[in-house]
């Protein structure tokens, strides 16, 4: 009997990560059924203050060398060489100083012989790093250990499996494993620090559904939608014309049973319906006197304003943020997304529009933090961006391959921005990164990338290495880029 009920449980955990039941109406699936047990309002308060991390994923592999450029001239060079291809396909950028051109960046720590810019469309993210609220991270990516390119083409080192598969490097990246993964890092240094909200439930939150970054073992993620808290569909209003058919609904999903399977349902659909209950009043409006609405955003491509889904995530978090105080949280890990990065055609223009998006979006977080209801909360909030892999820098046309290695952003307060973390890679190909294509061997880990952050966040050492299970096989556990 009691190994039936660790299957039945099993199956019940591993049915609430997939969404797969649909008794509490198809609506509320995400909401209904992707809770952790709500915690007692007498949780610990942290010591430190109130930290957020948020993860942007940016789902389909960005191109790294269009977003960051090495513009010396050598660099500068390769890069038009290789990635022009022909007039209307090619995936070269305009130099810096011309129409549309690159964007000069000068990071605090320079690099000999060695200058860098951003994508055109990274104007706002320019000014972000220029203030030294934005730093950038080089060449990070899946490793287990530290591994050169010899010991790579030997196969002498264990090797992050699966390499180049959009499914199992997305959750590689956010959960040591490829596709089937549990448990995400998010989720597990969730793990670590639930005991110090007042409703361990709102530890772990995505805004842009499920994500197995946000996976813990004991703090399973709270999902919500652009406009909050999803409420179970039919128990309040009017159900089949009747508004009193909610209690009768409640009563059916909602009842204790002697079946433990139902039991087990209506426990959970109970907890769904009191964190919604206790999130919605709690979280700002969104626009008044609440938390700004975001603005439309240019596309590049059109001269076109649209909206920004990015950006309007964003604004989900923010106000969930400040109801920090009514909700007693001192940690919480959020996660966001951005789709449409796999430009293995039409990159130009698909990248163009994928980093205005960004950017804009970035921004706006920023703005917003930096005045969130009176409140600076920018040294309290740090993002940080992921994606699949980075994408090879030879073209095939008119877009890019799969990758390995890629350059990220880290955004806020506390980091150390205005800089450059990790030595810029040559610009080229057949150079001691290049795995193929001019896809990079990464030189830092996914594993040190997230223990800074995790550290900065507050974990102890003996946590970190519970979190990042390859963090031992790195001298370098800290890359120095949080304040």
């Amino acid at each position: 009997m009691t190994k039936v009920n660790a299957s039945r449980r099993e199956f019940l955990r591993v049915s609430t990560a997939l969404g797969a039941m649909g008794a509490a109406g198809s609506a509320s699936l995400p909401f209904a059924l992707n809770l952790a047990a709500m915690g007692s309002a007498a949780a610990q308060t942290s010591s430190g203050g109130y930290k957020a991390l948020v993860c942007l994923f940016l789902y389909g592999a960005n191109d790294h060398a269009n977003t960051i450029l090495a513009t010396d001239t050598t660099s500068w060079n390769q890069y038009t060489t290789v990635r022009t291809t022909n007039e209307a396909g090619s995936i070269a950028l305009p130099p810096a100083g011309n129409s549309g051109g690159v964007l000069p960046i000068s990071p605090t720590t320079t690099q000999a012989g060695r200058s860098f810019a951003l994508h055109p469309q990274l104007g706002p993210l320019k000014t972000l790093f220029d203030g030294g609220r934005a730093a950038i991270i080089s060449n990070v990516g899946p490793l287990i250990v530290p591994t050169t390119l010899a010991q790579y083409k030997a196969a002498s080192v264990p090797i992050p499996p699966k390499l180049f598969s959009h499914n199992d490097q997305q959750s590689l990246w956010q959960a040591y494993a490829p596709e089937g993964a549990i448990y995400g890092w998010g989720g597990r240094m969730g793990d670590m620090l639930a005991s110090s909200n007042a409703y361990p439930v709102f530890t772990a939150i995505s805004a842009s559904g499920n994500a197995v970054f946000l996976a813990g073992r004991t703090v399973n993620q709270y999902q919500v939608s652009g406009s909050g808290a999803v409420p179970i569909g039919g128990l309040t209003g009017t159900l089949f014309g009747s508004s009193a058919a909610g209690n009768p609904l409640k009563n059916i999903i909602a009842s204790d049973s002697a079946n433990l399977f139902q039991k087990e349902h209506a426990a959970v659909t109970n907890r769904s319906i009191n964190a919604q209950s206790l999130l919605s009043p709690a979280m700002a409006p969104a626009g008044g006197t609440g938390v700004p609405n975001p603005t439309t955003y240019t596309n590049p491509n059109t001269g076109n304003q649209a909206t920004n889904g990015l950006a309007t995530q964003l604004q989900t978090i923010a106000r969930i943020i400040a109801g920090r105080s009514t909700l007693g949280a001192q940690r919480q890990v959020f996660f966001v997304a951005l789709n449409g990065f796999d430009t293995h055609d039409a990159q130009r223009t698909a990248h163009a529009d994928l980093m205005a998006r960004l950017a804009h979006a970035l921004s706006y977080f920023d703005g917003v933090m930096g005045n969130l209801q009176g409140t600076d909360m920018r040294k309290q909030v740090t993002l940080f961006t992921a994606s699949d892999f980075g994408r090879t820098f030879t073209s095939n046309g008119d877009g890019t391959d799969h990758g390995w290695g890629s350059h990220h952003f880290i955004v806020g307060g506390a980091v150390k921005g205005n800089n450059i973390y990790g030595e810029f890679p040559v610009t080229g190909l057949k150079h001691n990164l290049d795995v193929g294509s001019g896809s990079l061997l990464p030189q830092i880990s996914v594993d040190q990338y997230g223990a800074t952050l995790a550290n900065w966040f507050g974990l102890s050492t003996t946590q970190i290495n519970d979190v990042f299970p390859n963090i031992v096989n790195f001298s370098n556990r800290n890359l120095g880029f949080m304040a």
